[in-house]
């Protein structure tokens, strides 16, 4: 395996003279770039016409991650051309959030094999329930490997998100997904937060998959606006400053956070990025700086590989509400990150809306406001 880094801004143009002599079936092109280049699409013919023959996947973002590095409307890529392992790419509509589960059996079903050994995934950021997506993803056979990838962004506007593939170019409402095939391909993942909660724990009365009515019996937006005060009139940007944590029980010692994509003023409801269960407690959280940095060290530390002779390509998605708490400081989330993988490790990746990641027993789980680090090399 082989990896090369460059970007690409309006200014400057790419950061390459030459693009690396790299293309093949088995080459994997990633690409992670601001909302704006959804109406500049020349560069990207440019890197399809470079490589006639690799898979590229990508989506847009609230970031981009290079090296240890976050920057702004810019395109970063990724150019890794694998050896032994084989791989395939889907990209599918998804058009109401009603329909993630479905999508998400699709695009199992359209990977899973004997050999495959994971999935990676870039999602629409807005119209989709990464839950019921990754729960298709399972039903359709995908609980035998794992999975991560990332939910679109589109800065704090929450108005557009898009994905990027061969098949559809520049395309809204779709997901793409790439499964990684043989028995040379080694994945290690690793996700951490580093939020703090506060107020009381409270109980979820009324809610409908992704969509939150009720807690403990009063509207939801209601009472989360008496906490916002003053920032209640900047959701749901706002709102990523303080997520929400949620768990079965009072003795589920596994919160699971969650954060507002859209906010509904007519029946005062809010729409999360997964499924907010009734009867679950809920609580919500506020950043620390610190255990921010250290949530993003911990992931690296989990993702970490003891090869260090093997080259490693690593995909960092982190969460916008992240990058917004800590404005200034956030190149050392990214740095600490780095700095627990292998020294010679490539990093590349984004800001996102939510991120996908295997979490204890389960091979695939959506999180909020984490650091998610994917990890791959190739033995020799």
């Amino acid at each position: 395996m082989k990896t090369e880094l460059f970007n690409y801004n309006p200014k400057d143009g790419w950061s390459v003279k030459q693009f690396p002599a790299l293309d093949s079936t088995n080459t994997l092109i990633l690409i992670f770039g601001s909302p704006k280049y959804a109406n500049n699409s020349a560069p990207f013919k440019t890197l399809l016409d470079n490589y006639p023959n690799s898979i590229f996947l990508g989506c847009s973002t609230a970031g981009e991650i290079f090296q240890d590095s976050v920057i702004d409307d810019s395109l970063v890529v990724a150019v890794t051309q694998f050896k032994q392992t084989k791989l395939k790419v889907i990209s599918v509509p998804i058009s109401t959030i009603e329909d993630s589960f479905e999508t998400g059996k699709h695009i199992a079903n359209a990977l899973i094999a004997e050999d495959l050994k994971h999935i990676f995934l870039l999602s629409d950021g807005l119209n989709v329930n990464g839950t019921e997506l990754l729960n298709g993803i399972k039903e359709g056979g995908g609980d035998i490997v794992t999975v991560s990838g990332g939910l679109a962004g589109d800065g704090s506007k929450f108005a557009t998100t898009w994905v990027f593939s061969r098949e559809k170019l520049i395309a809204e409402r779709h997901i793409v997904a790439v499964g990684f095939y043989g028995t040379k391909i080694n994945v290690q993942c690793g996700s951490k937060g580093g939020w703090d909660t506060f107020g009381p724990e409270r109980t979820i009365t009324k809610s409908n998959k992704n969509i939150l009515y009720e807690i403990d019996g009063q509207p939801a937006l209601e009472l989360y606006k008496r906490y916002l005060g003053d920032r209640a009139k900047e959701l749901p940007a706002s709102a990523l400053l303080y997520p929400l944590a949620i768990r079965k029980d009072a003795e589920d010692t596994h919160r699971i956070v969650r954060t507002i994509l859209s906010v509904n003023e007519d029946n005062q409801s809010m729409m999360f990025a997964g499924d907010i269960p009734e009867n679950w407690r809920a609580q919500l959280m506020t950043a620390n700086f610190e255990r921010l940095i250290d949530g993003a060290s911990q992931a690296g530390s989990l993702a970490t590989s003891n090869n260090e002779q093997l080259e490693h390509l690593c995909i960092a998605i982190s969460c916008v509400g992240r990058r917004l708490v800590l404005g200034e400081r956030t190149e050392e989330e990214v740095e600490a990150a780095l700095e627990m993988l292998p020294q010679k490790t490539k990093q590349i990746g984004f800001y996102s809306y939510g991120e996908i990641s295997p979490l204890g027993l389960h091979n695939c789980e959506l999180h909020n406001q984490t650091m998610t680090l994917t990890v791959l090399t190739e033995n020799e």
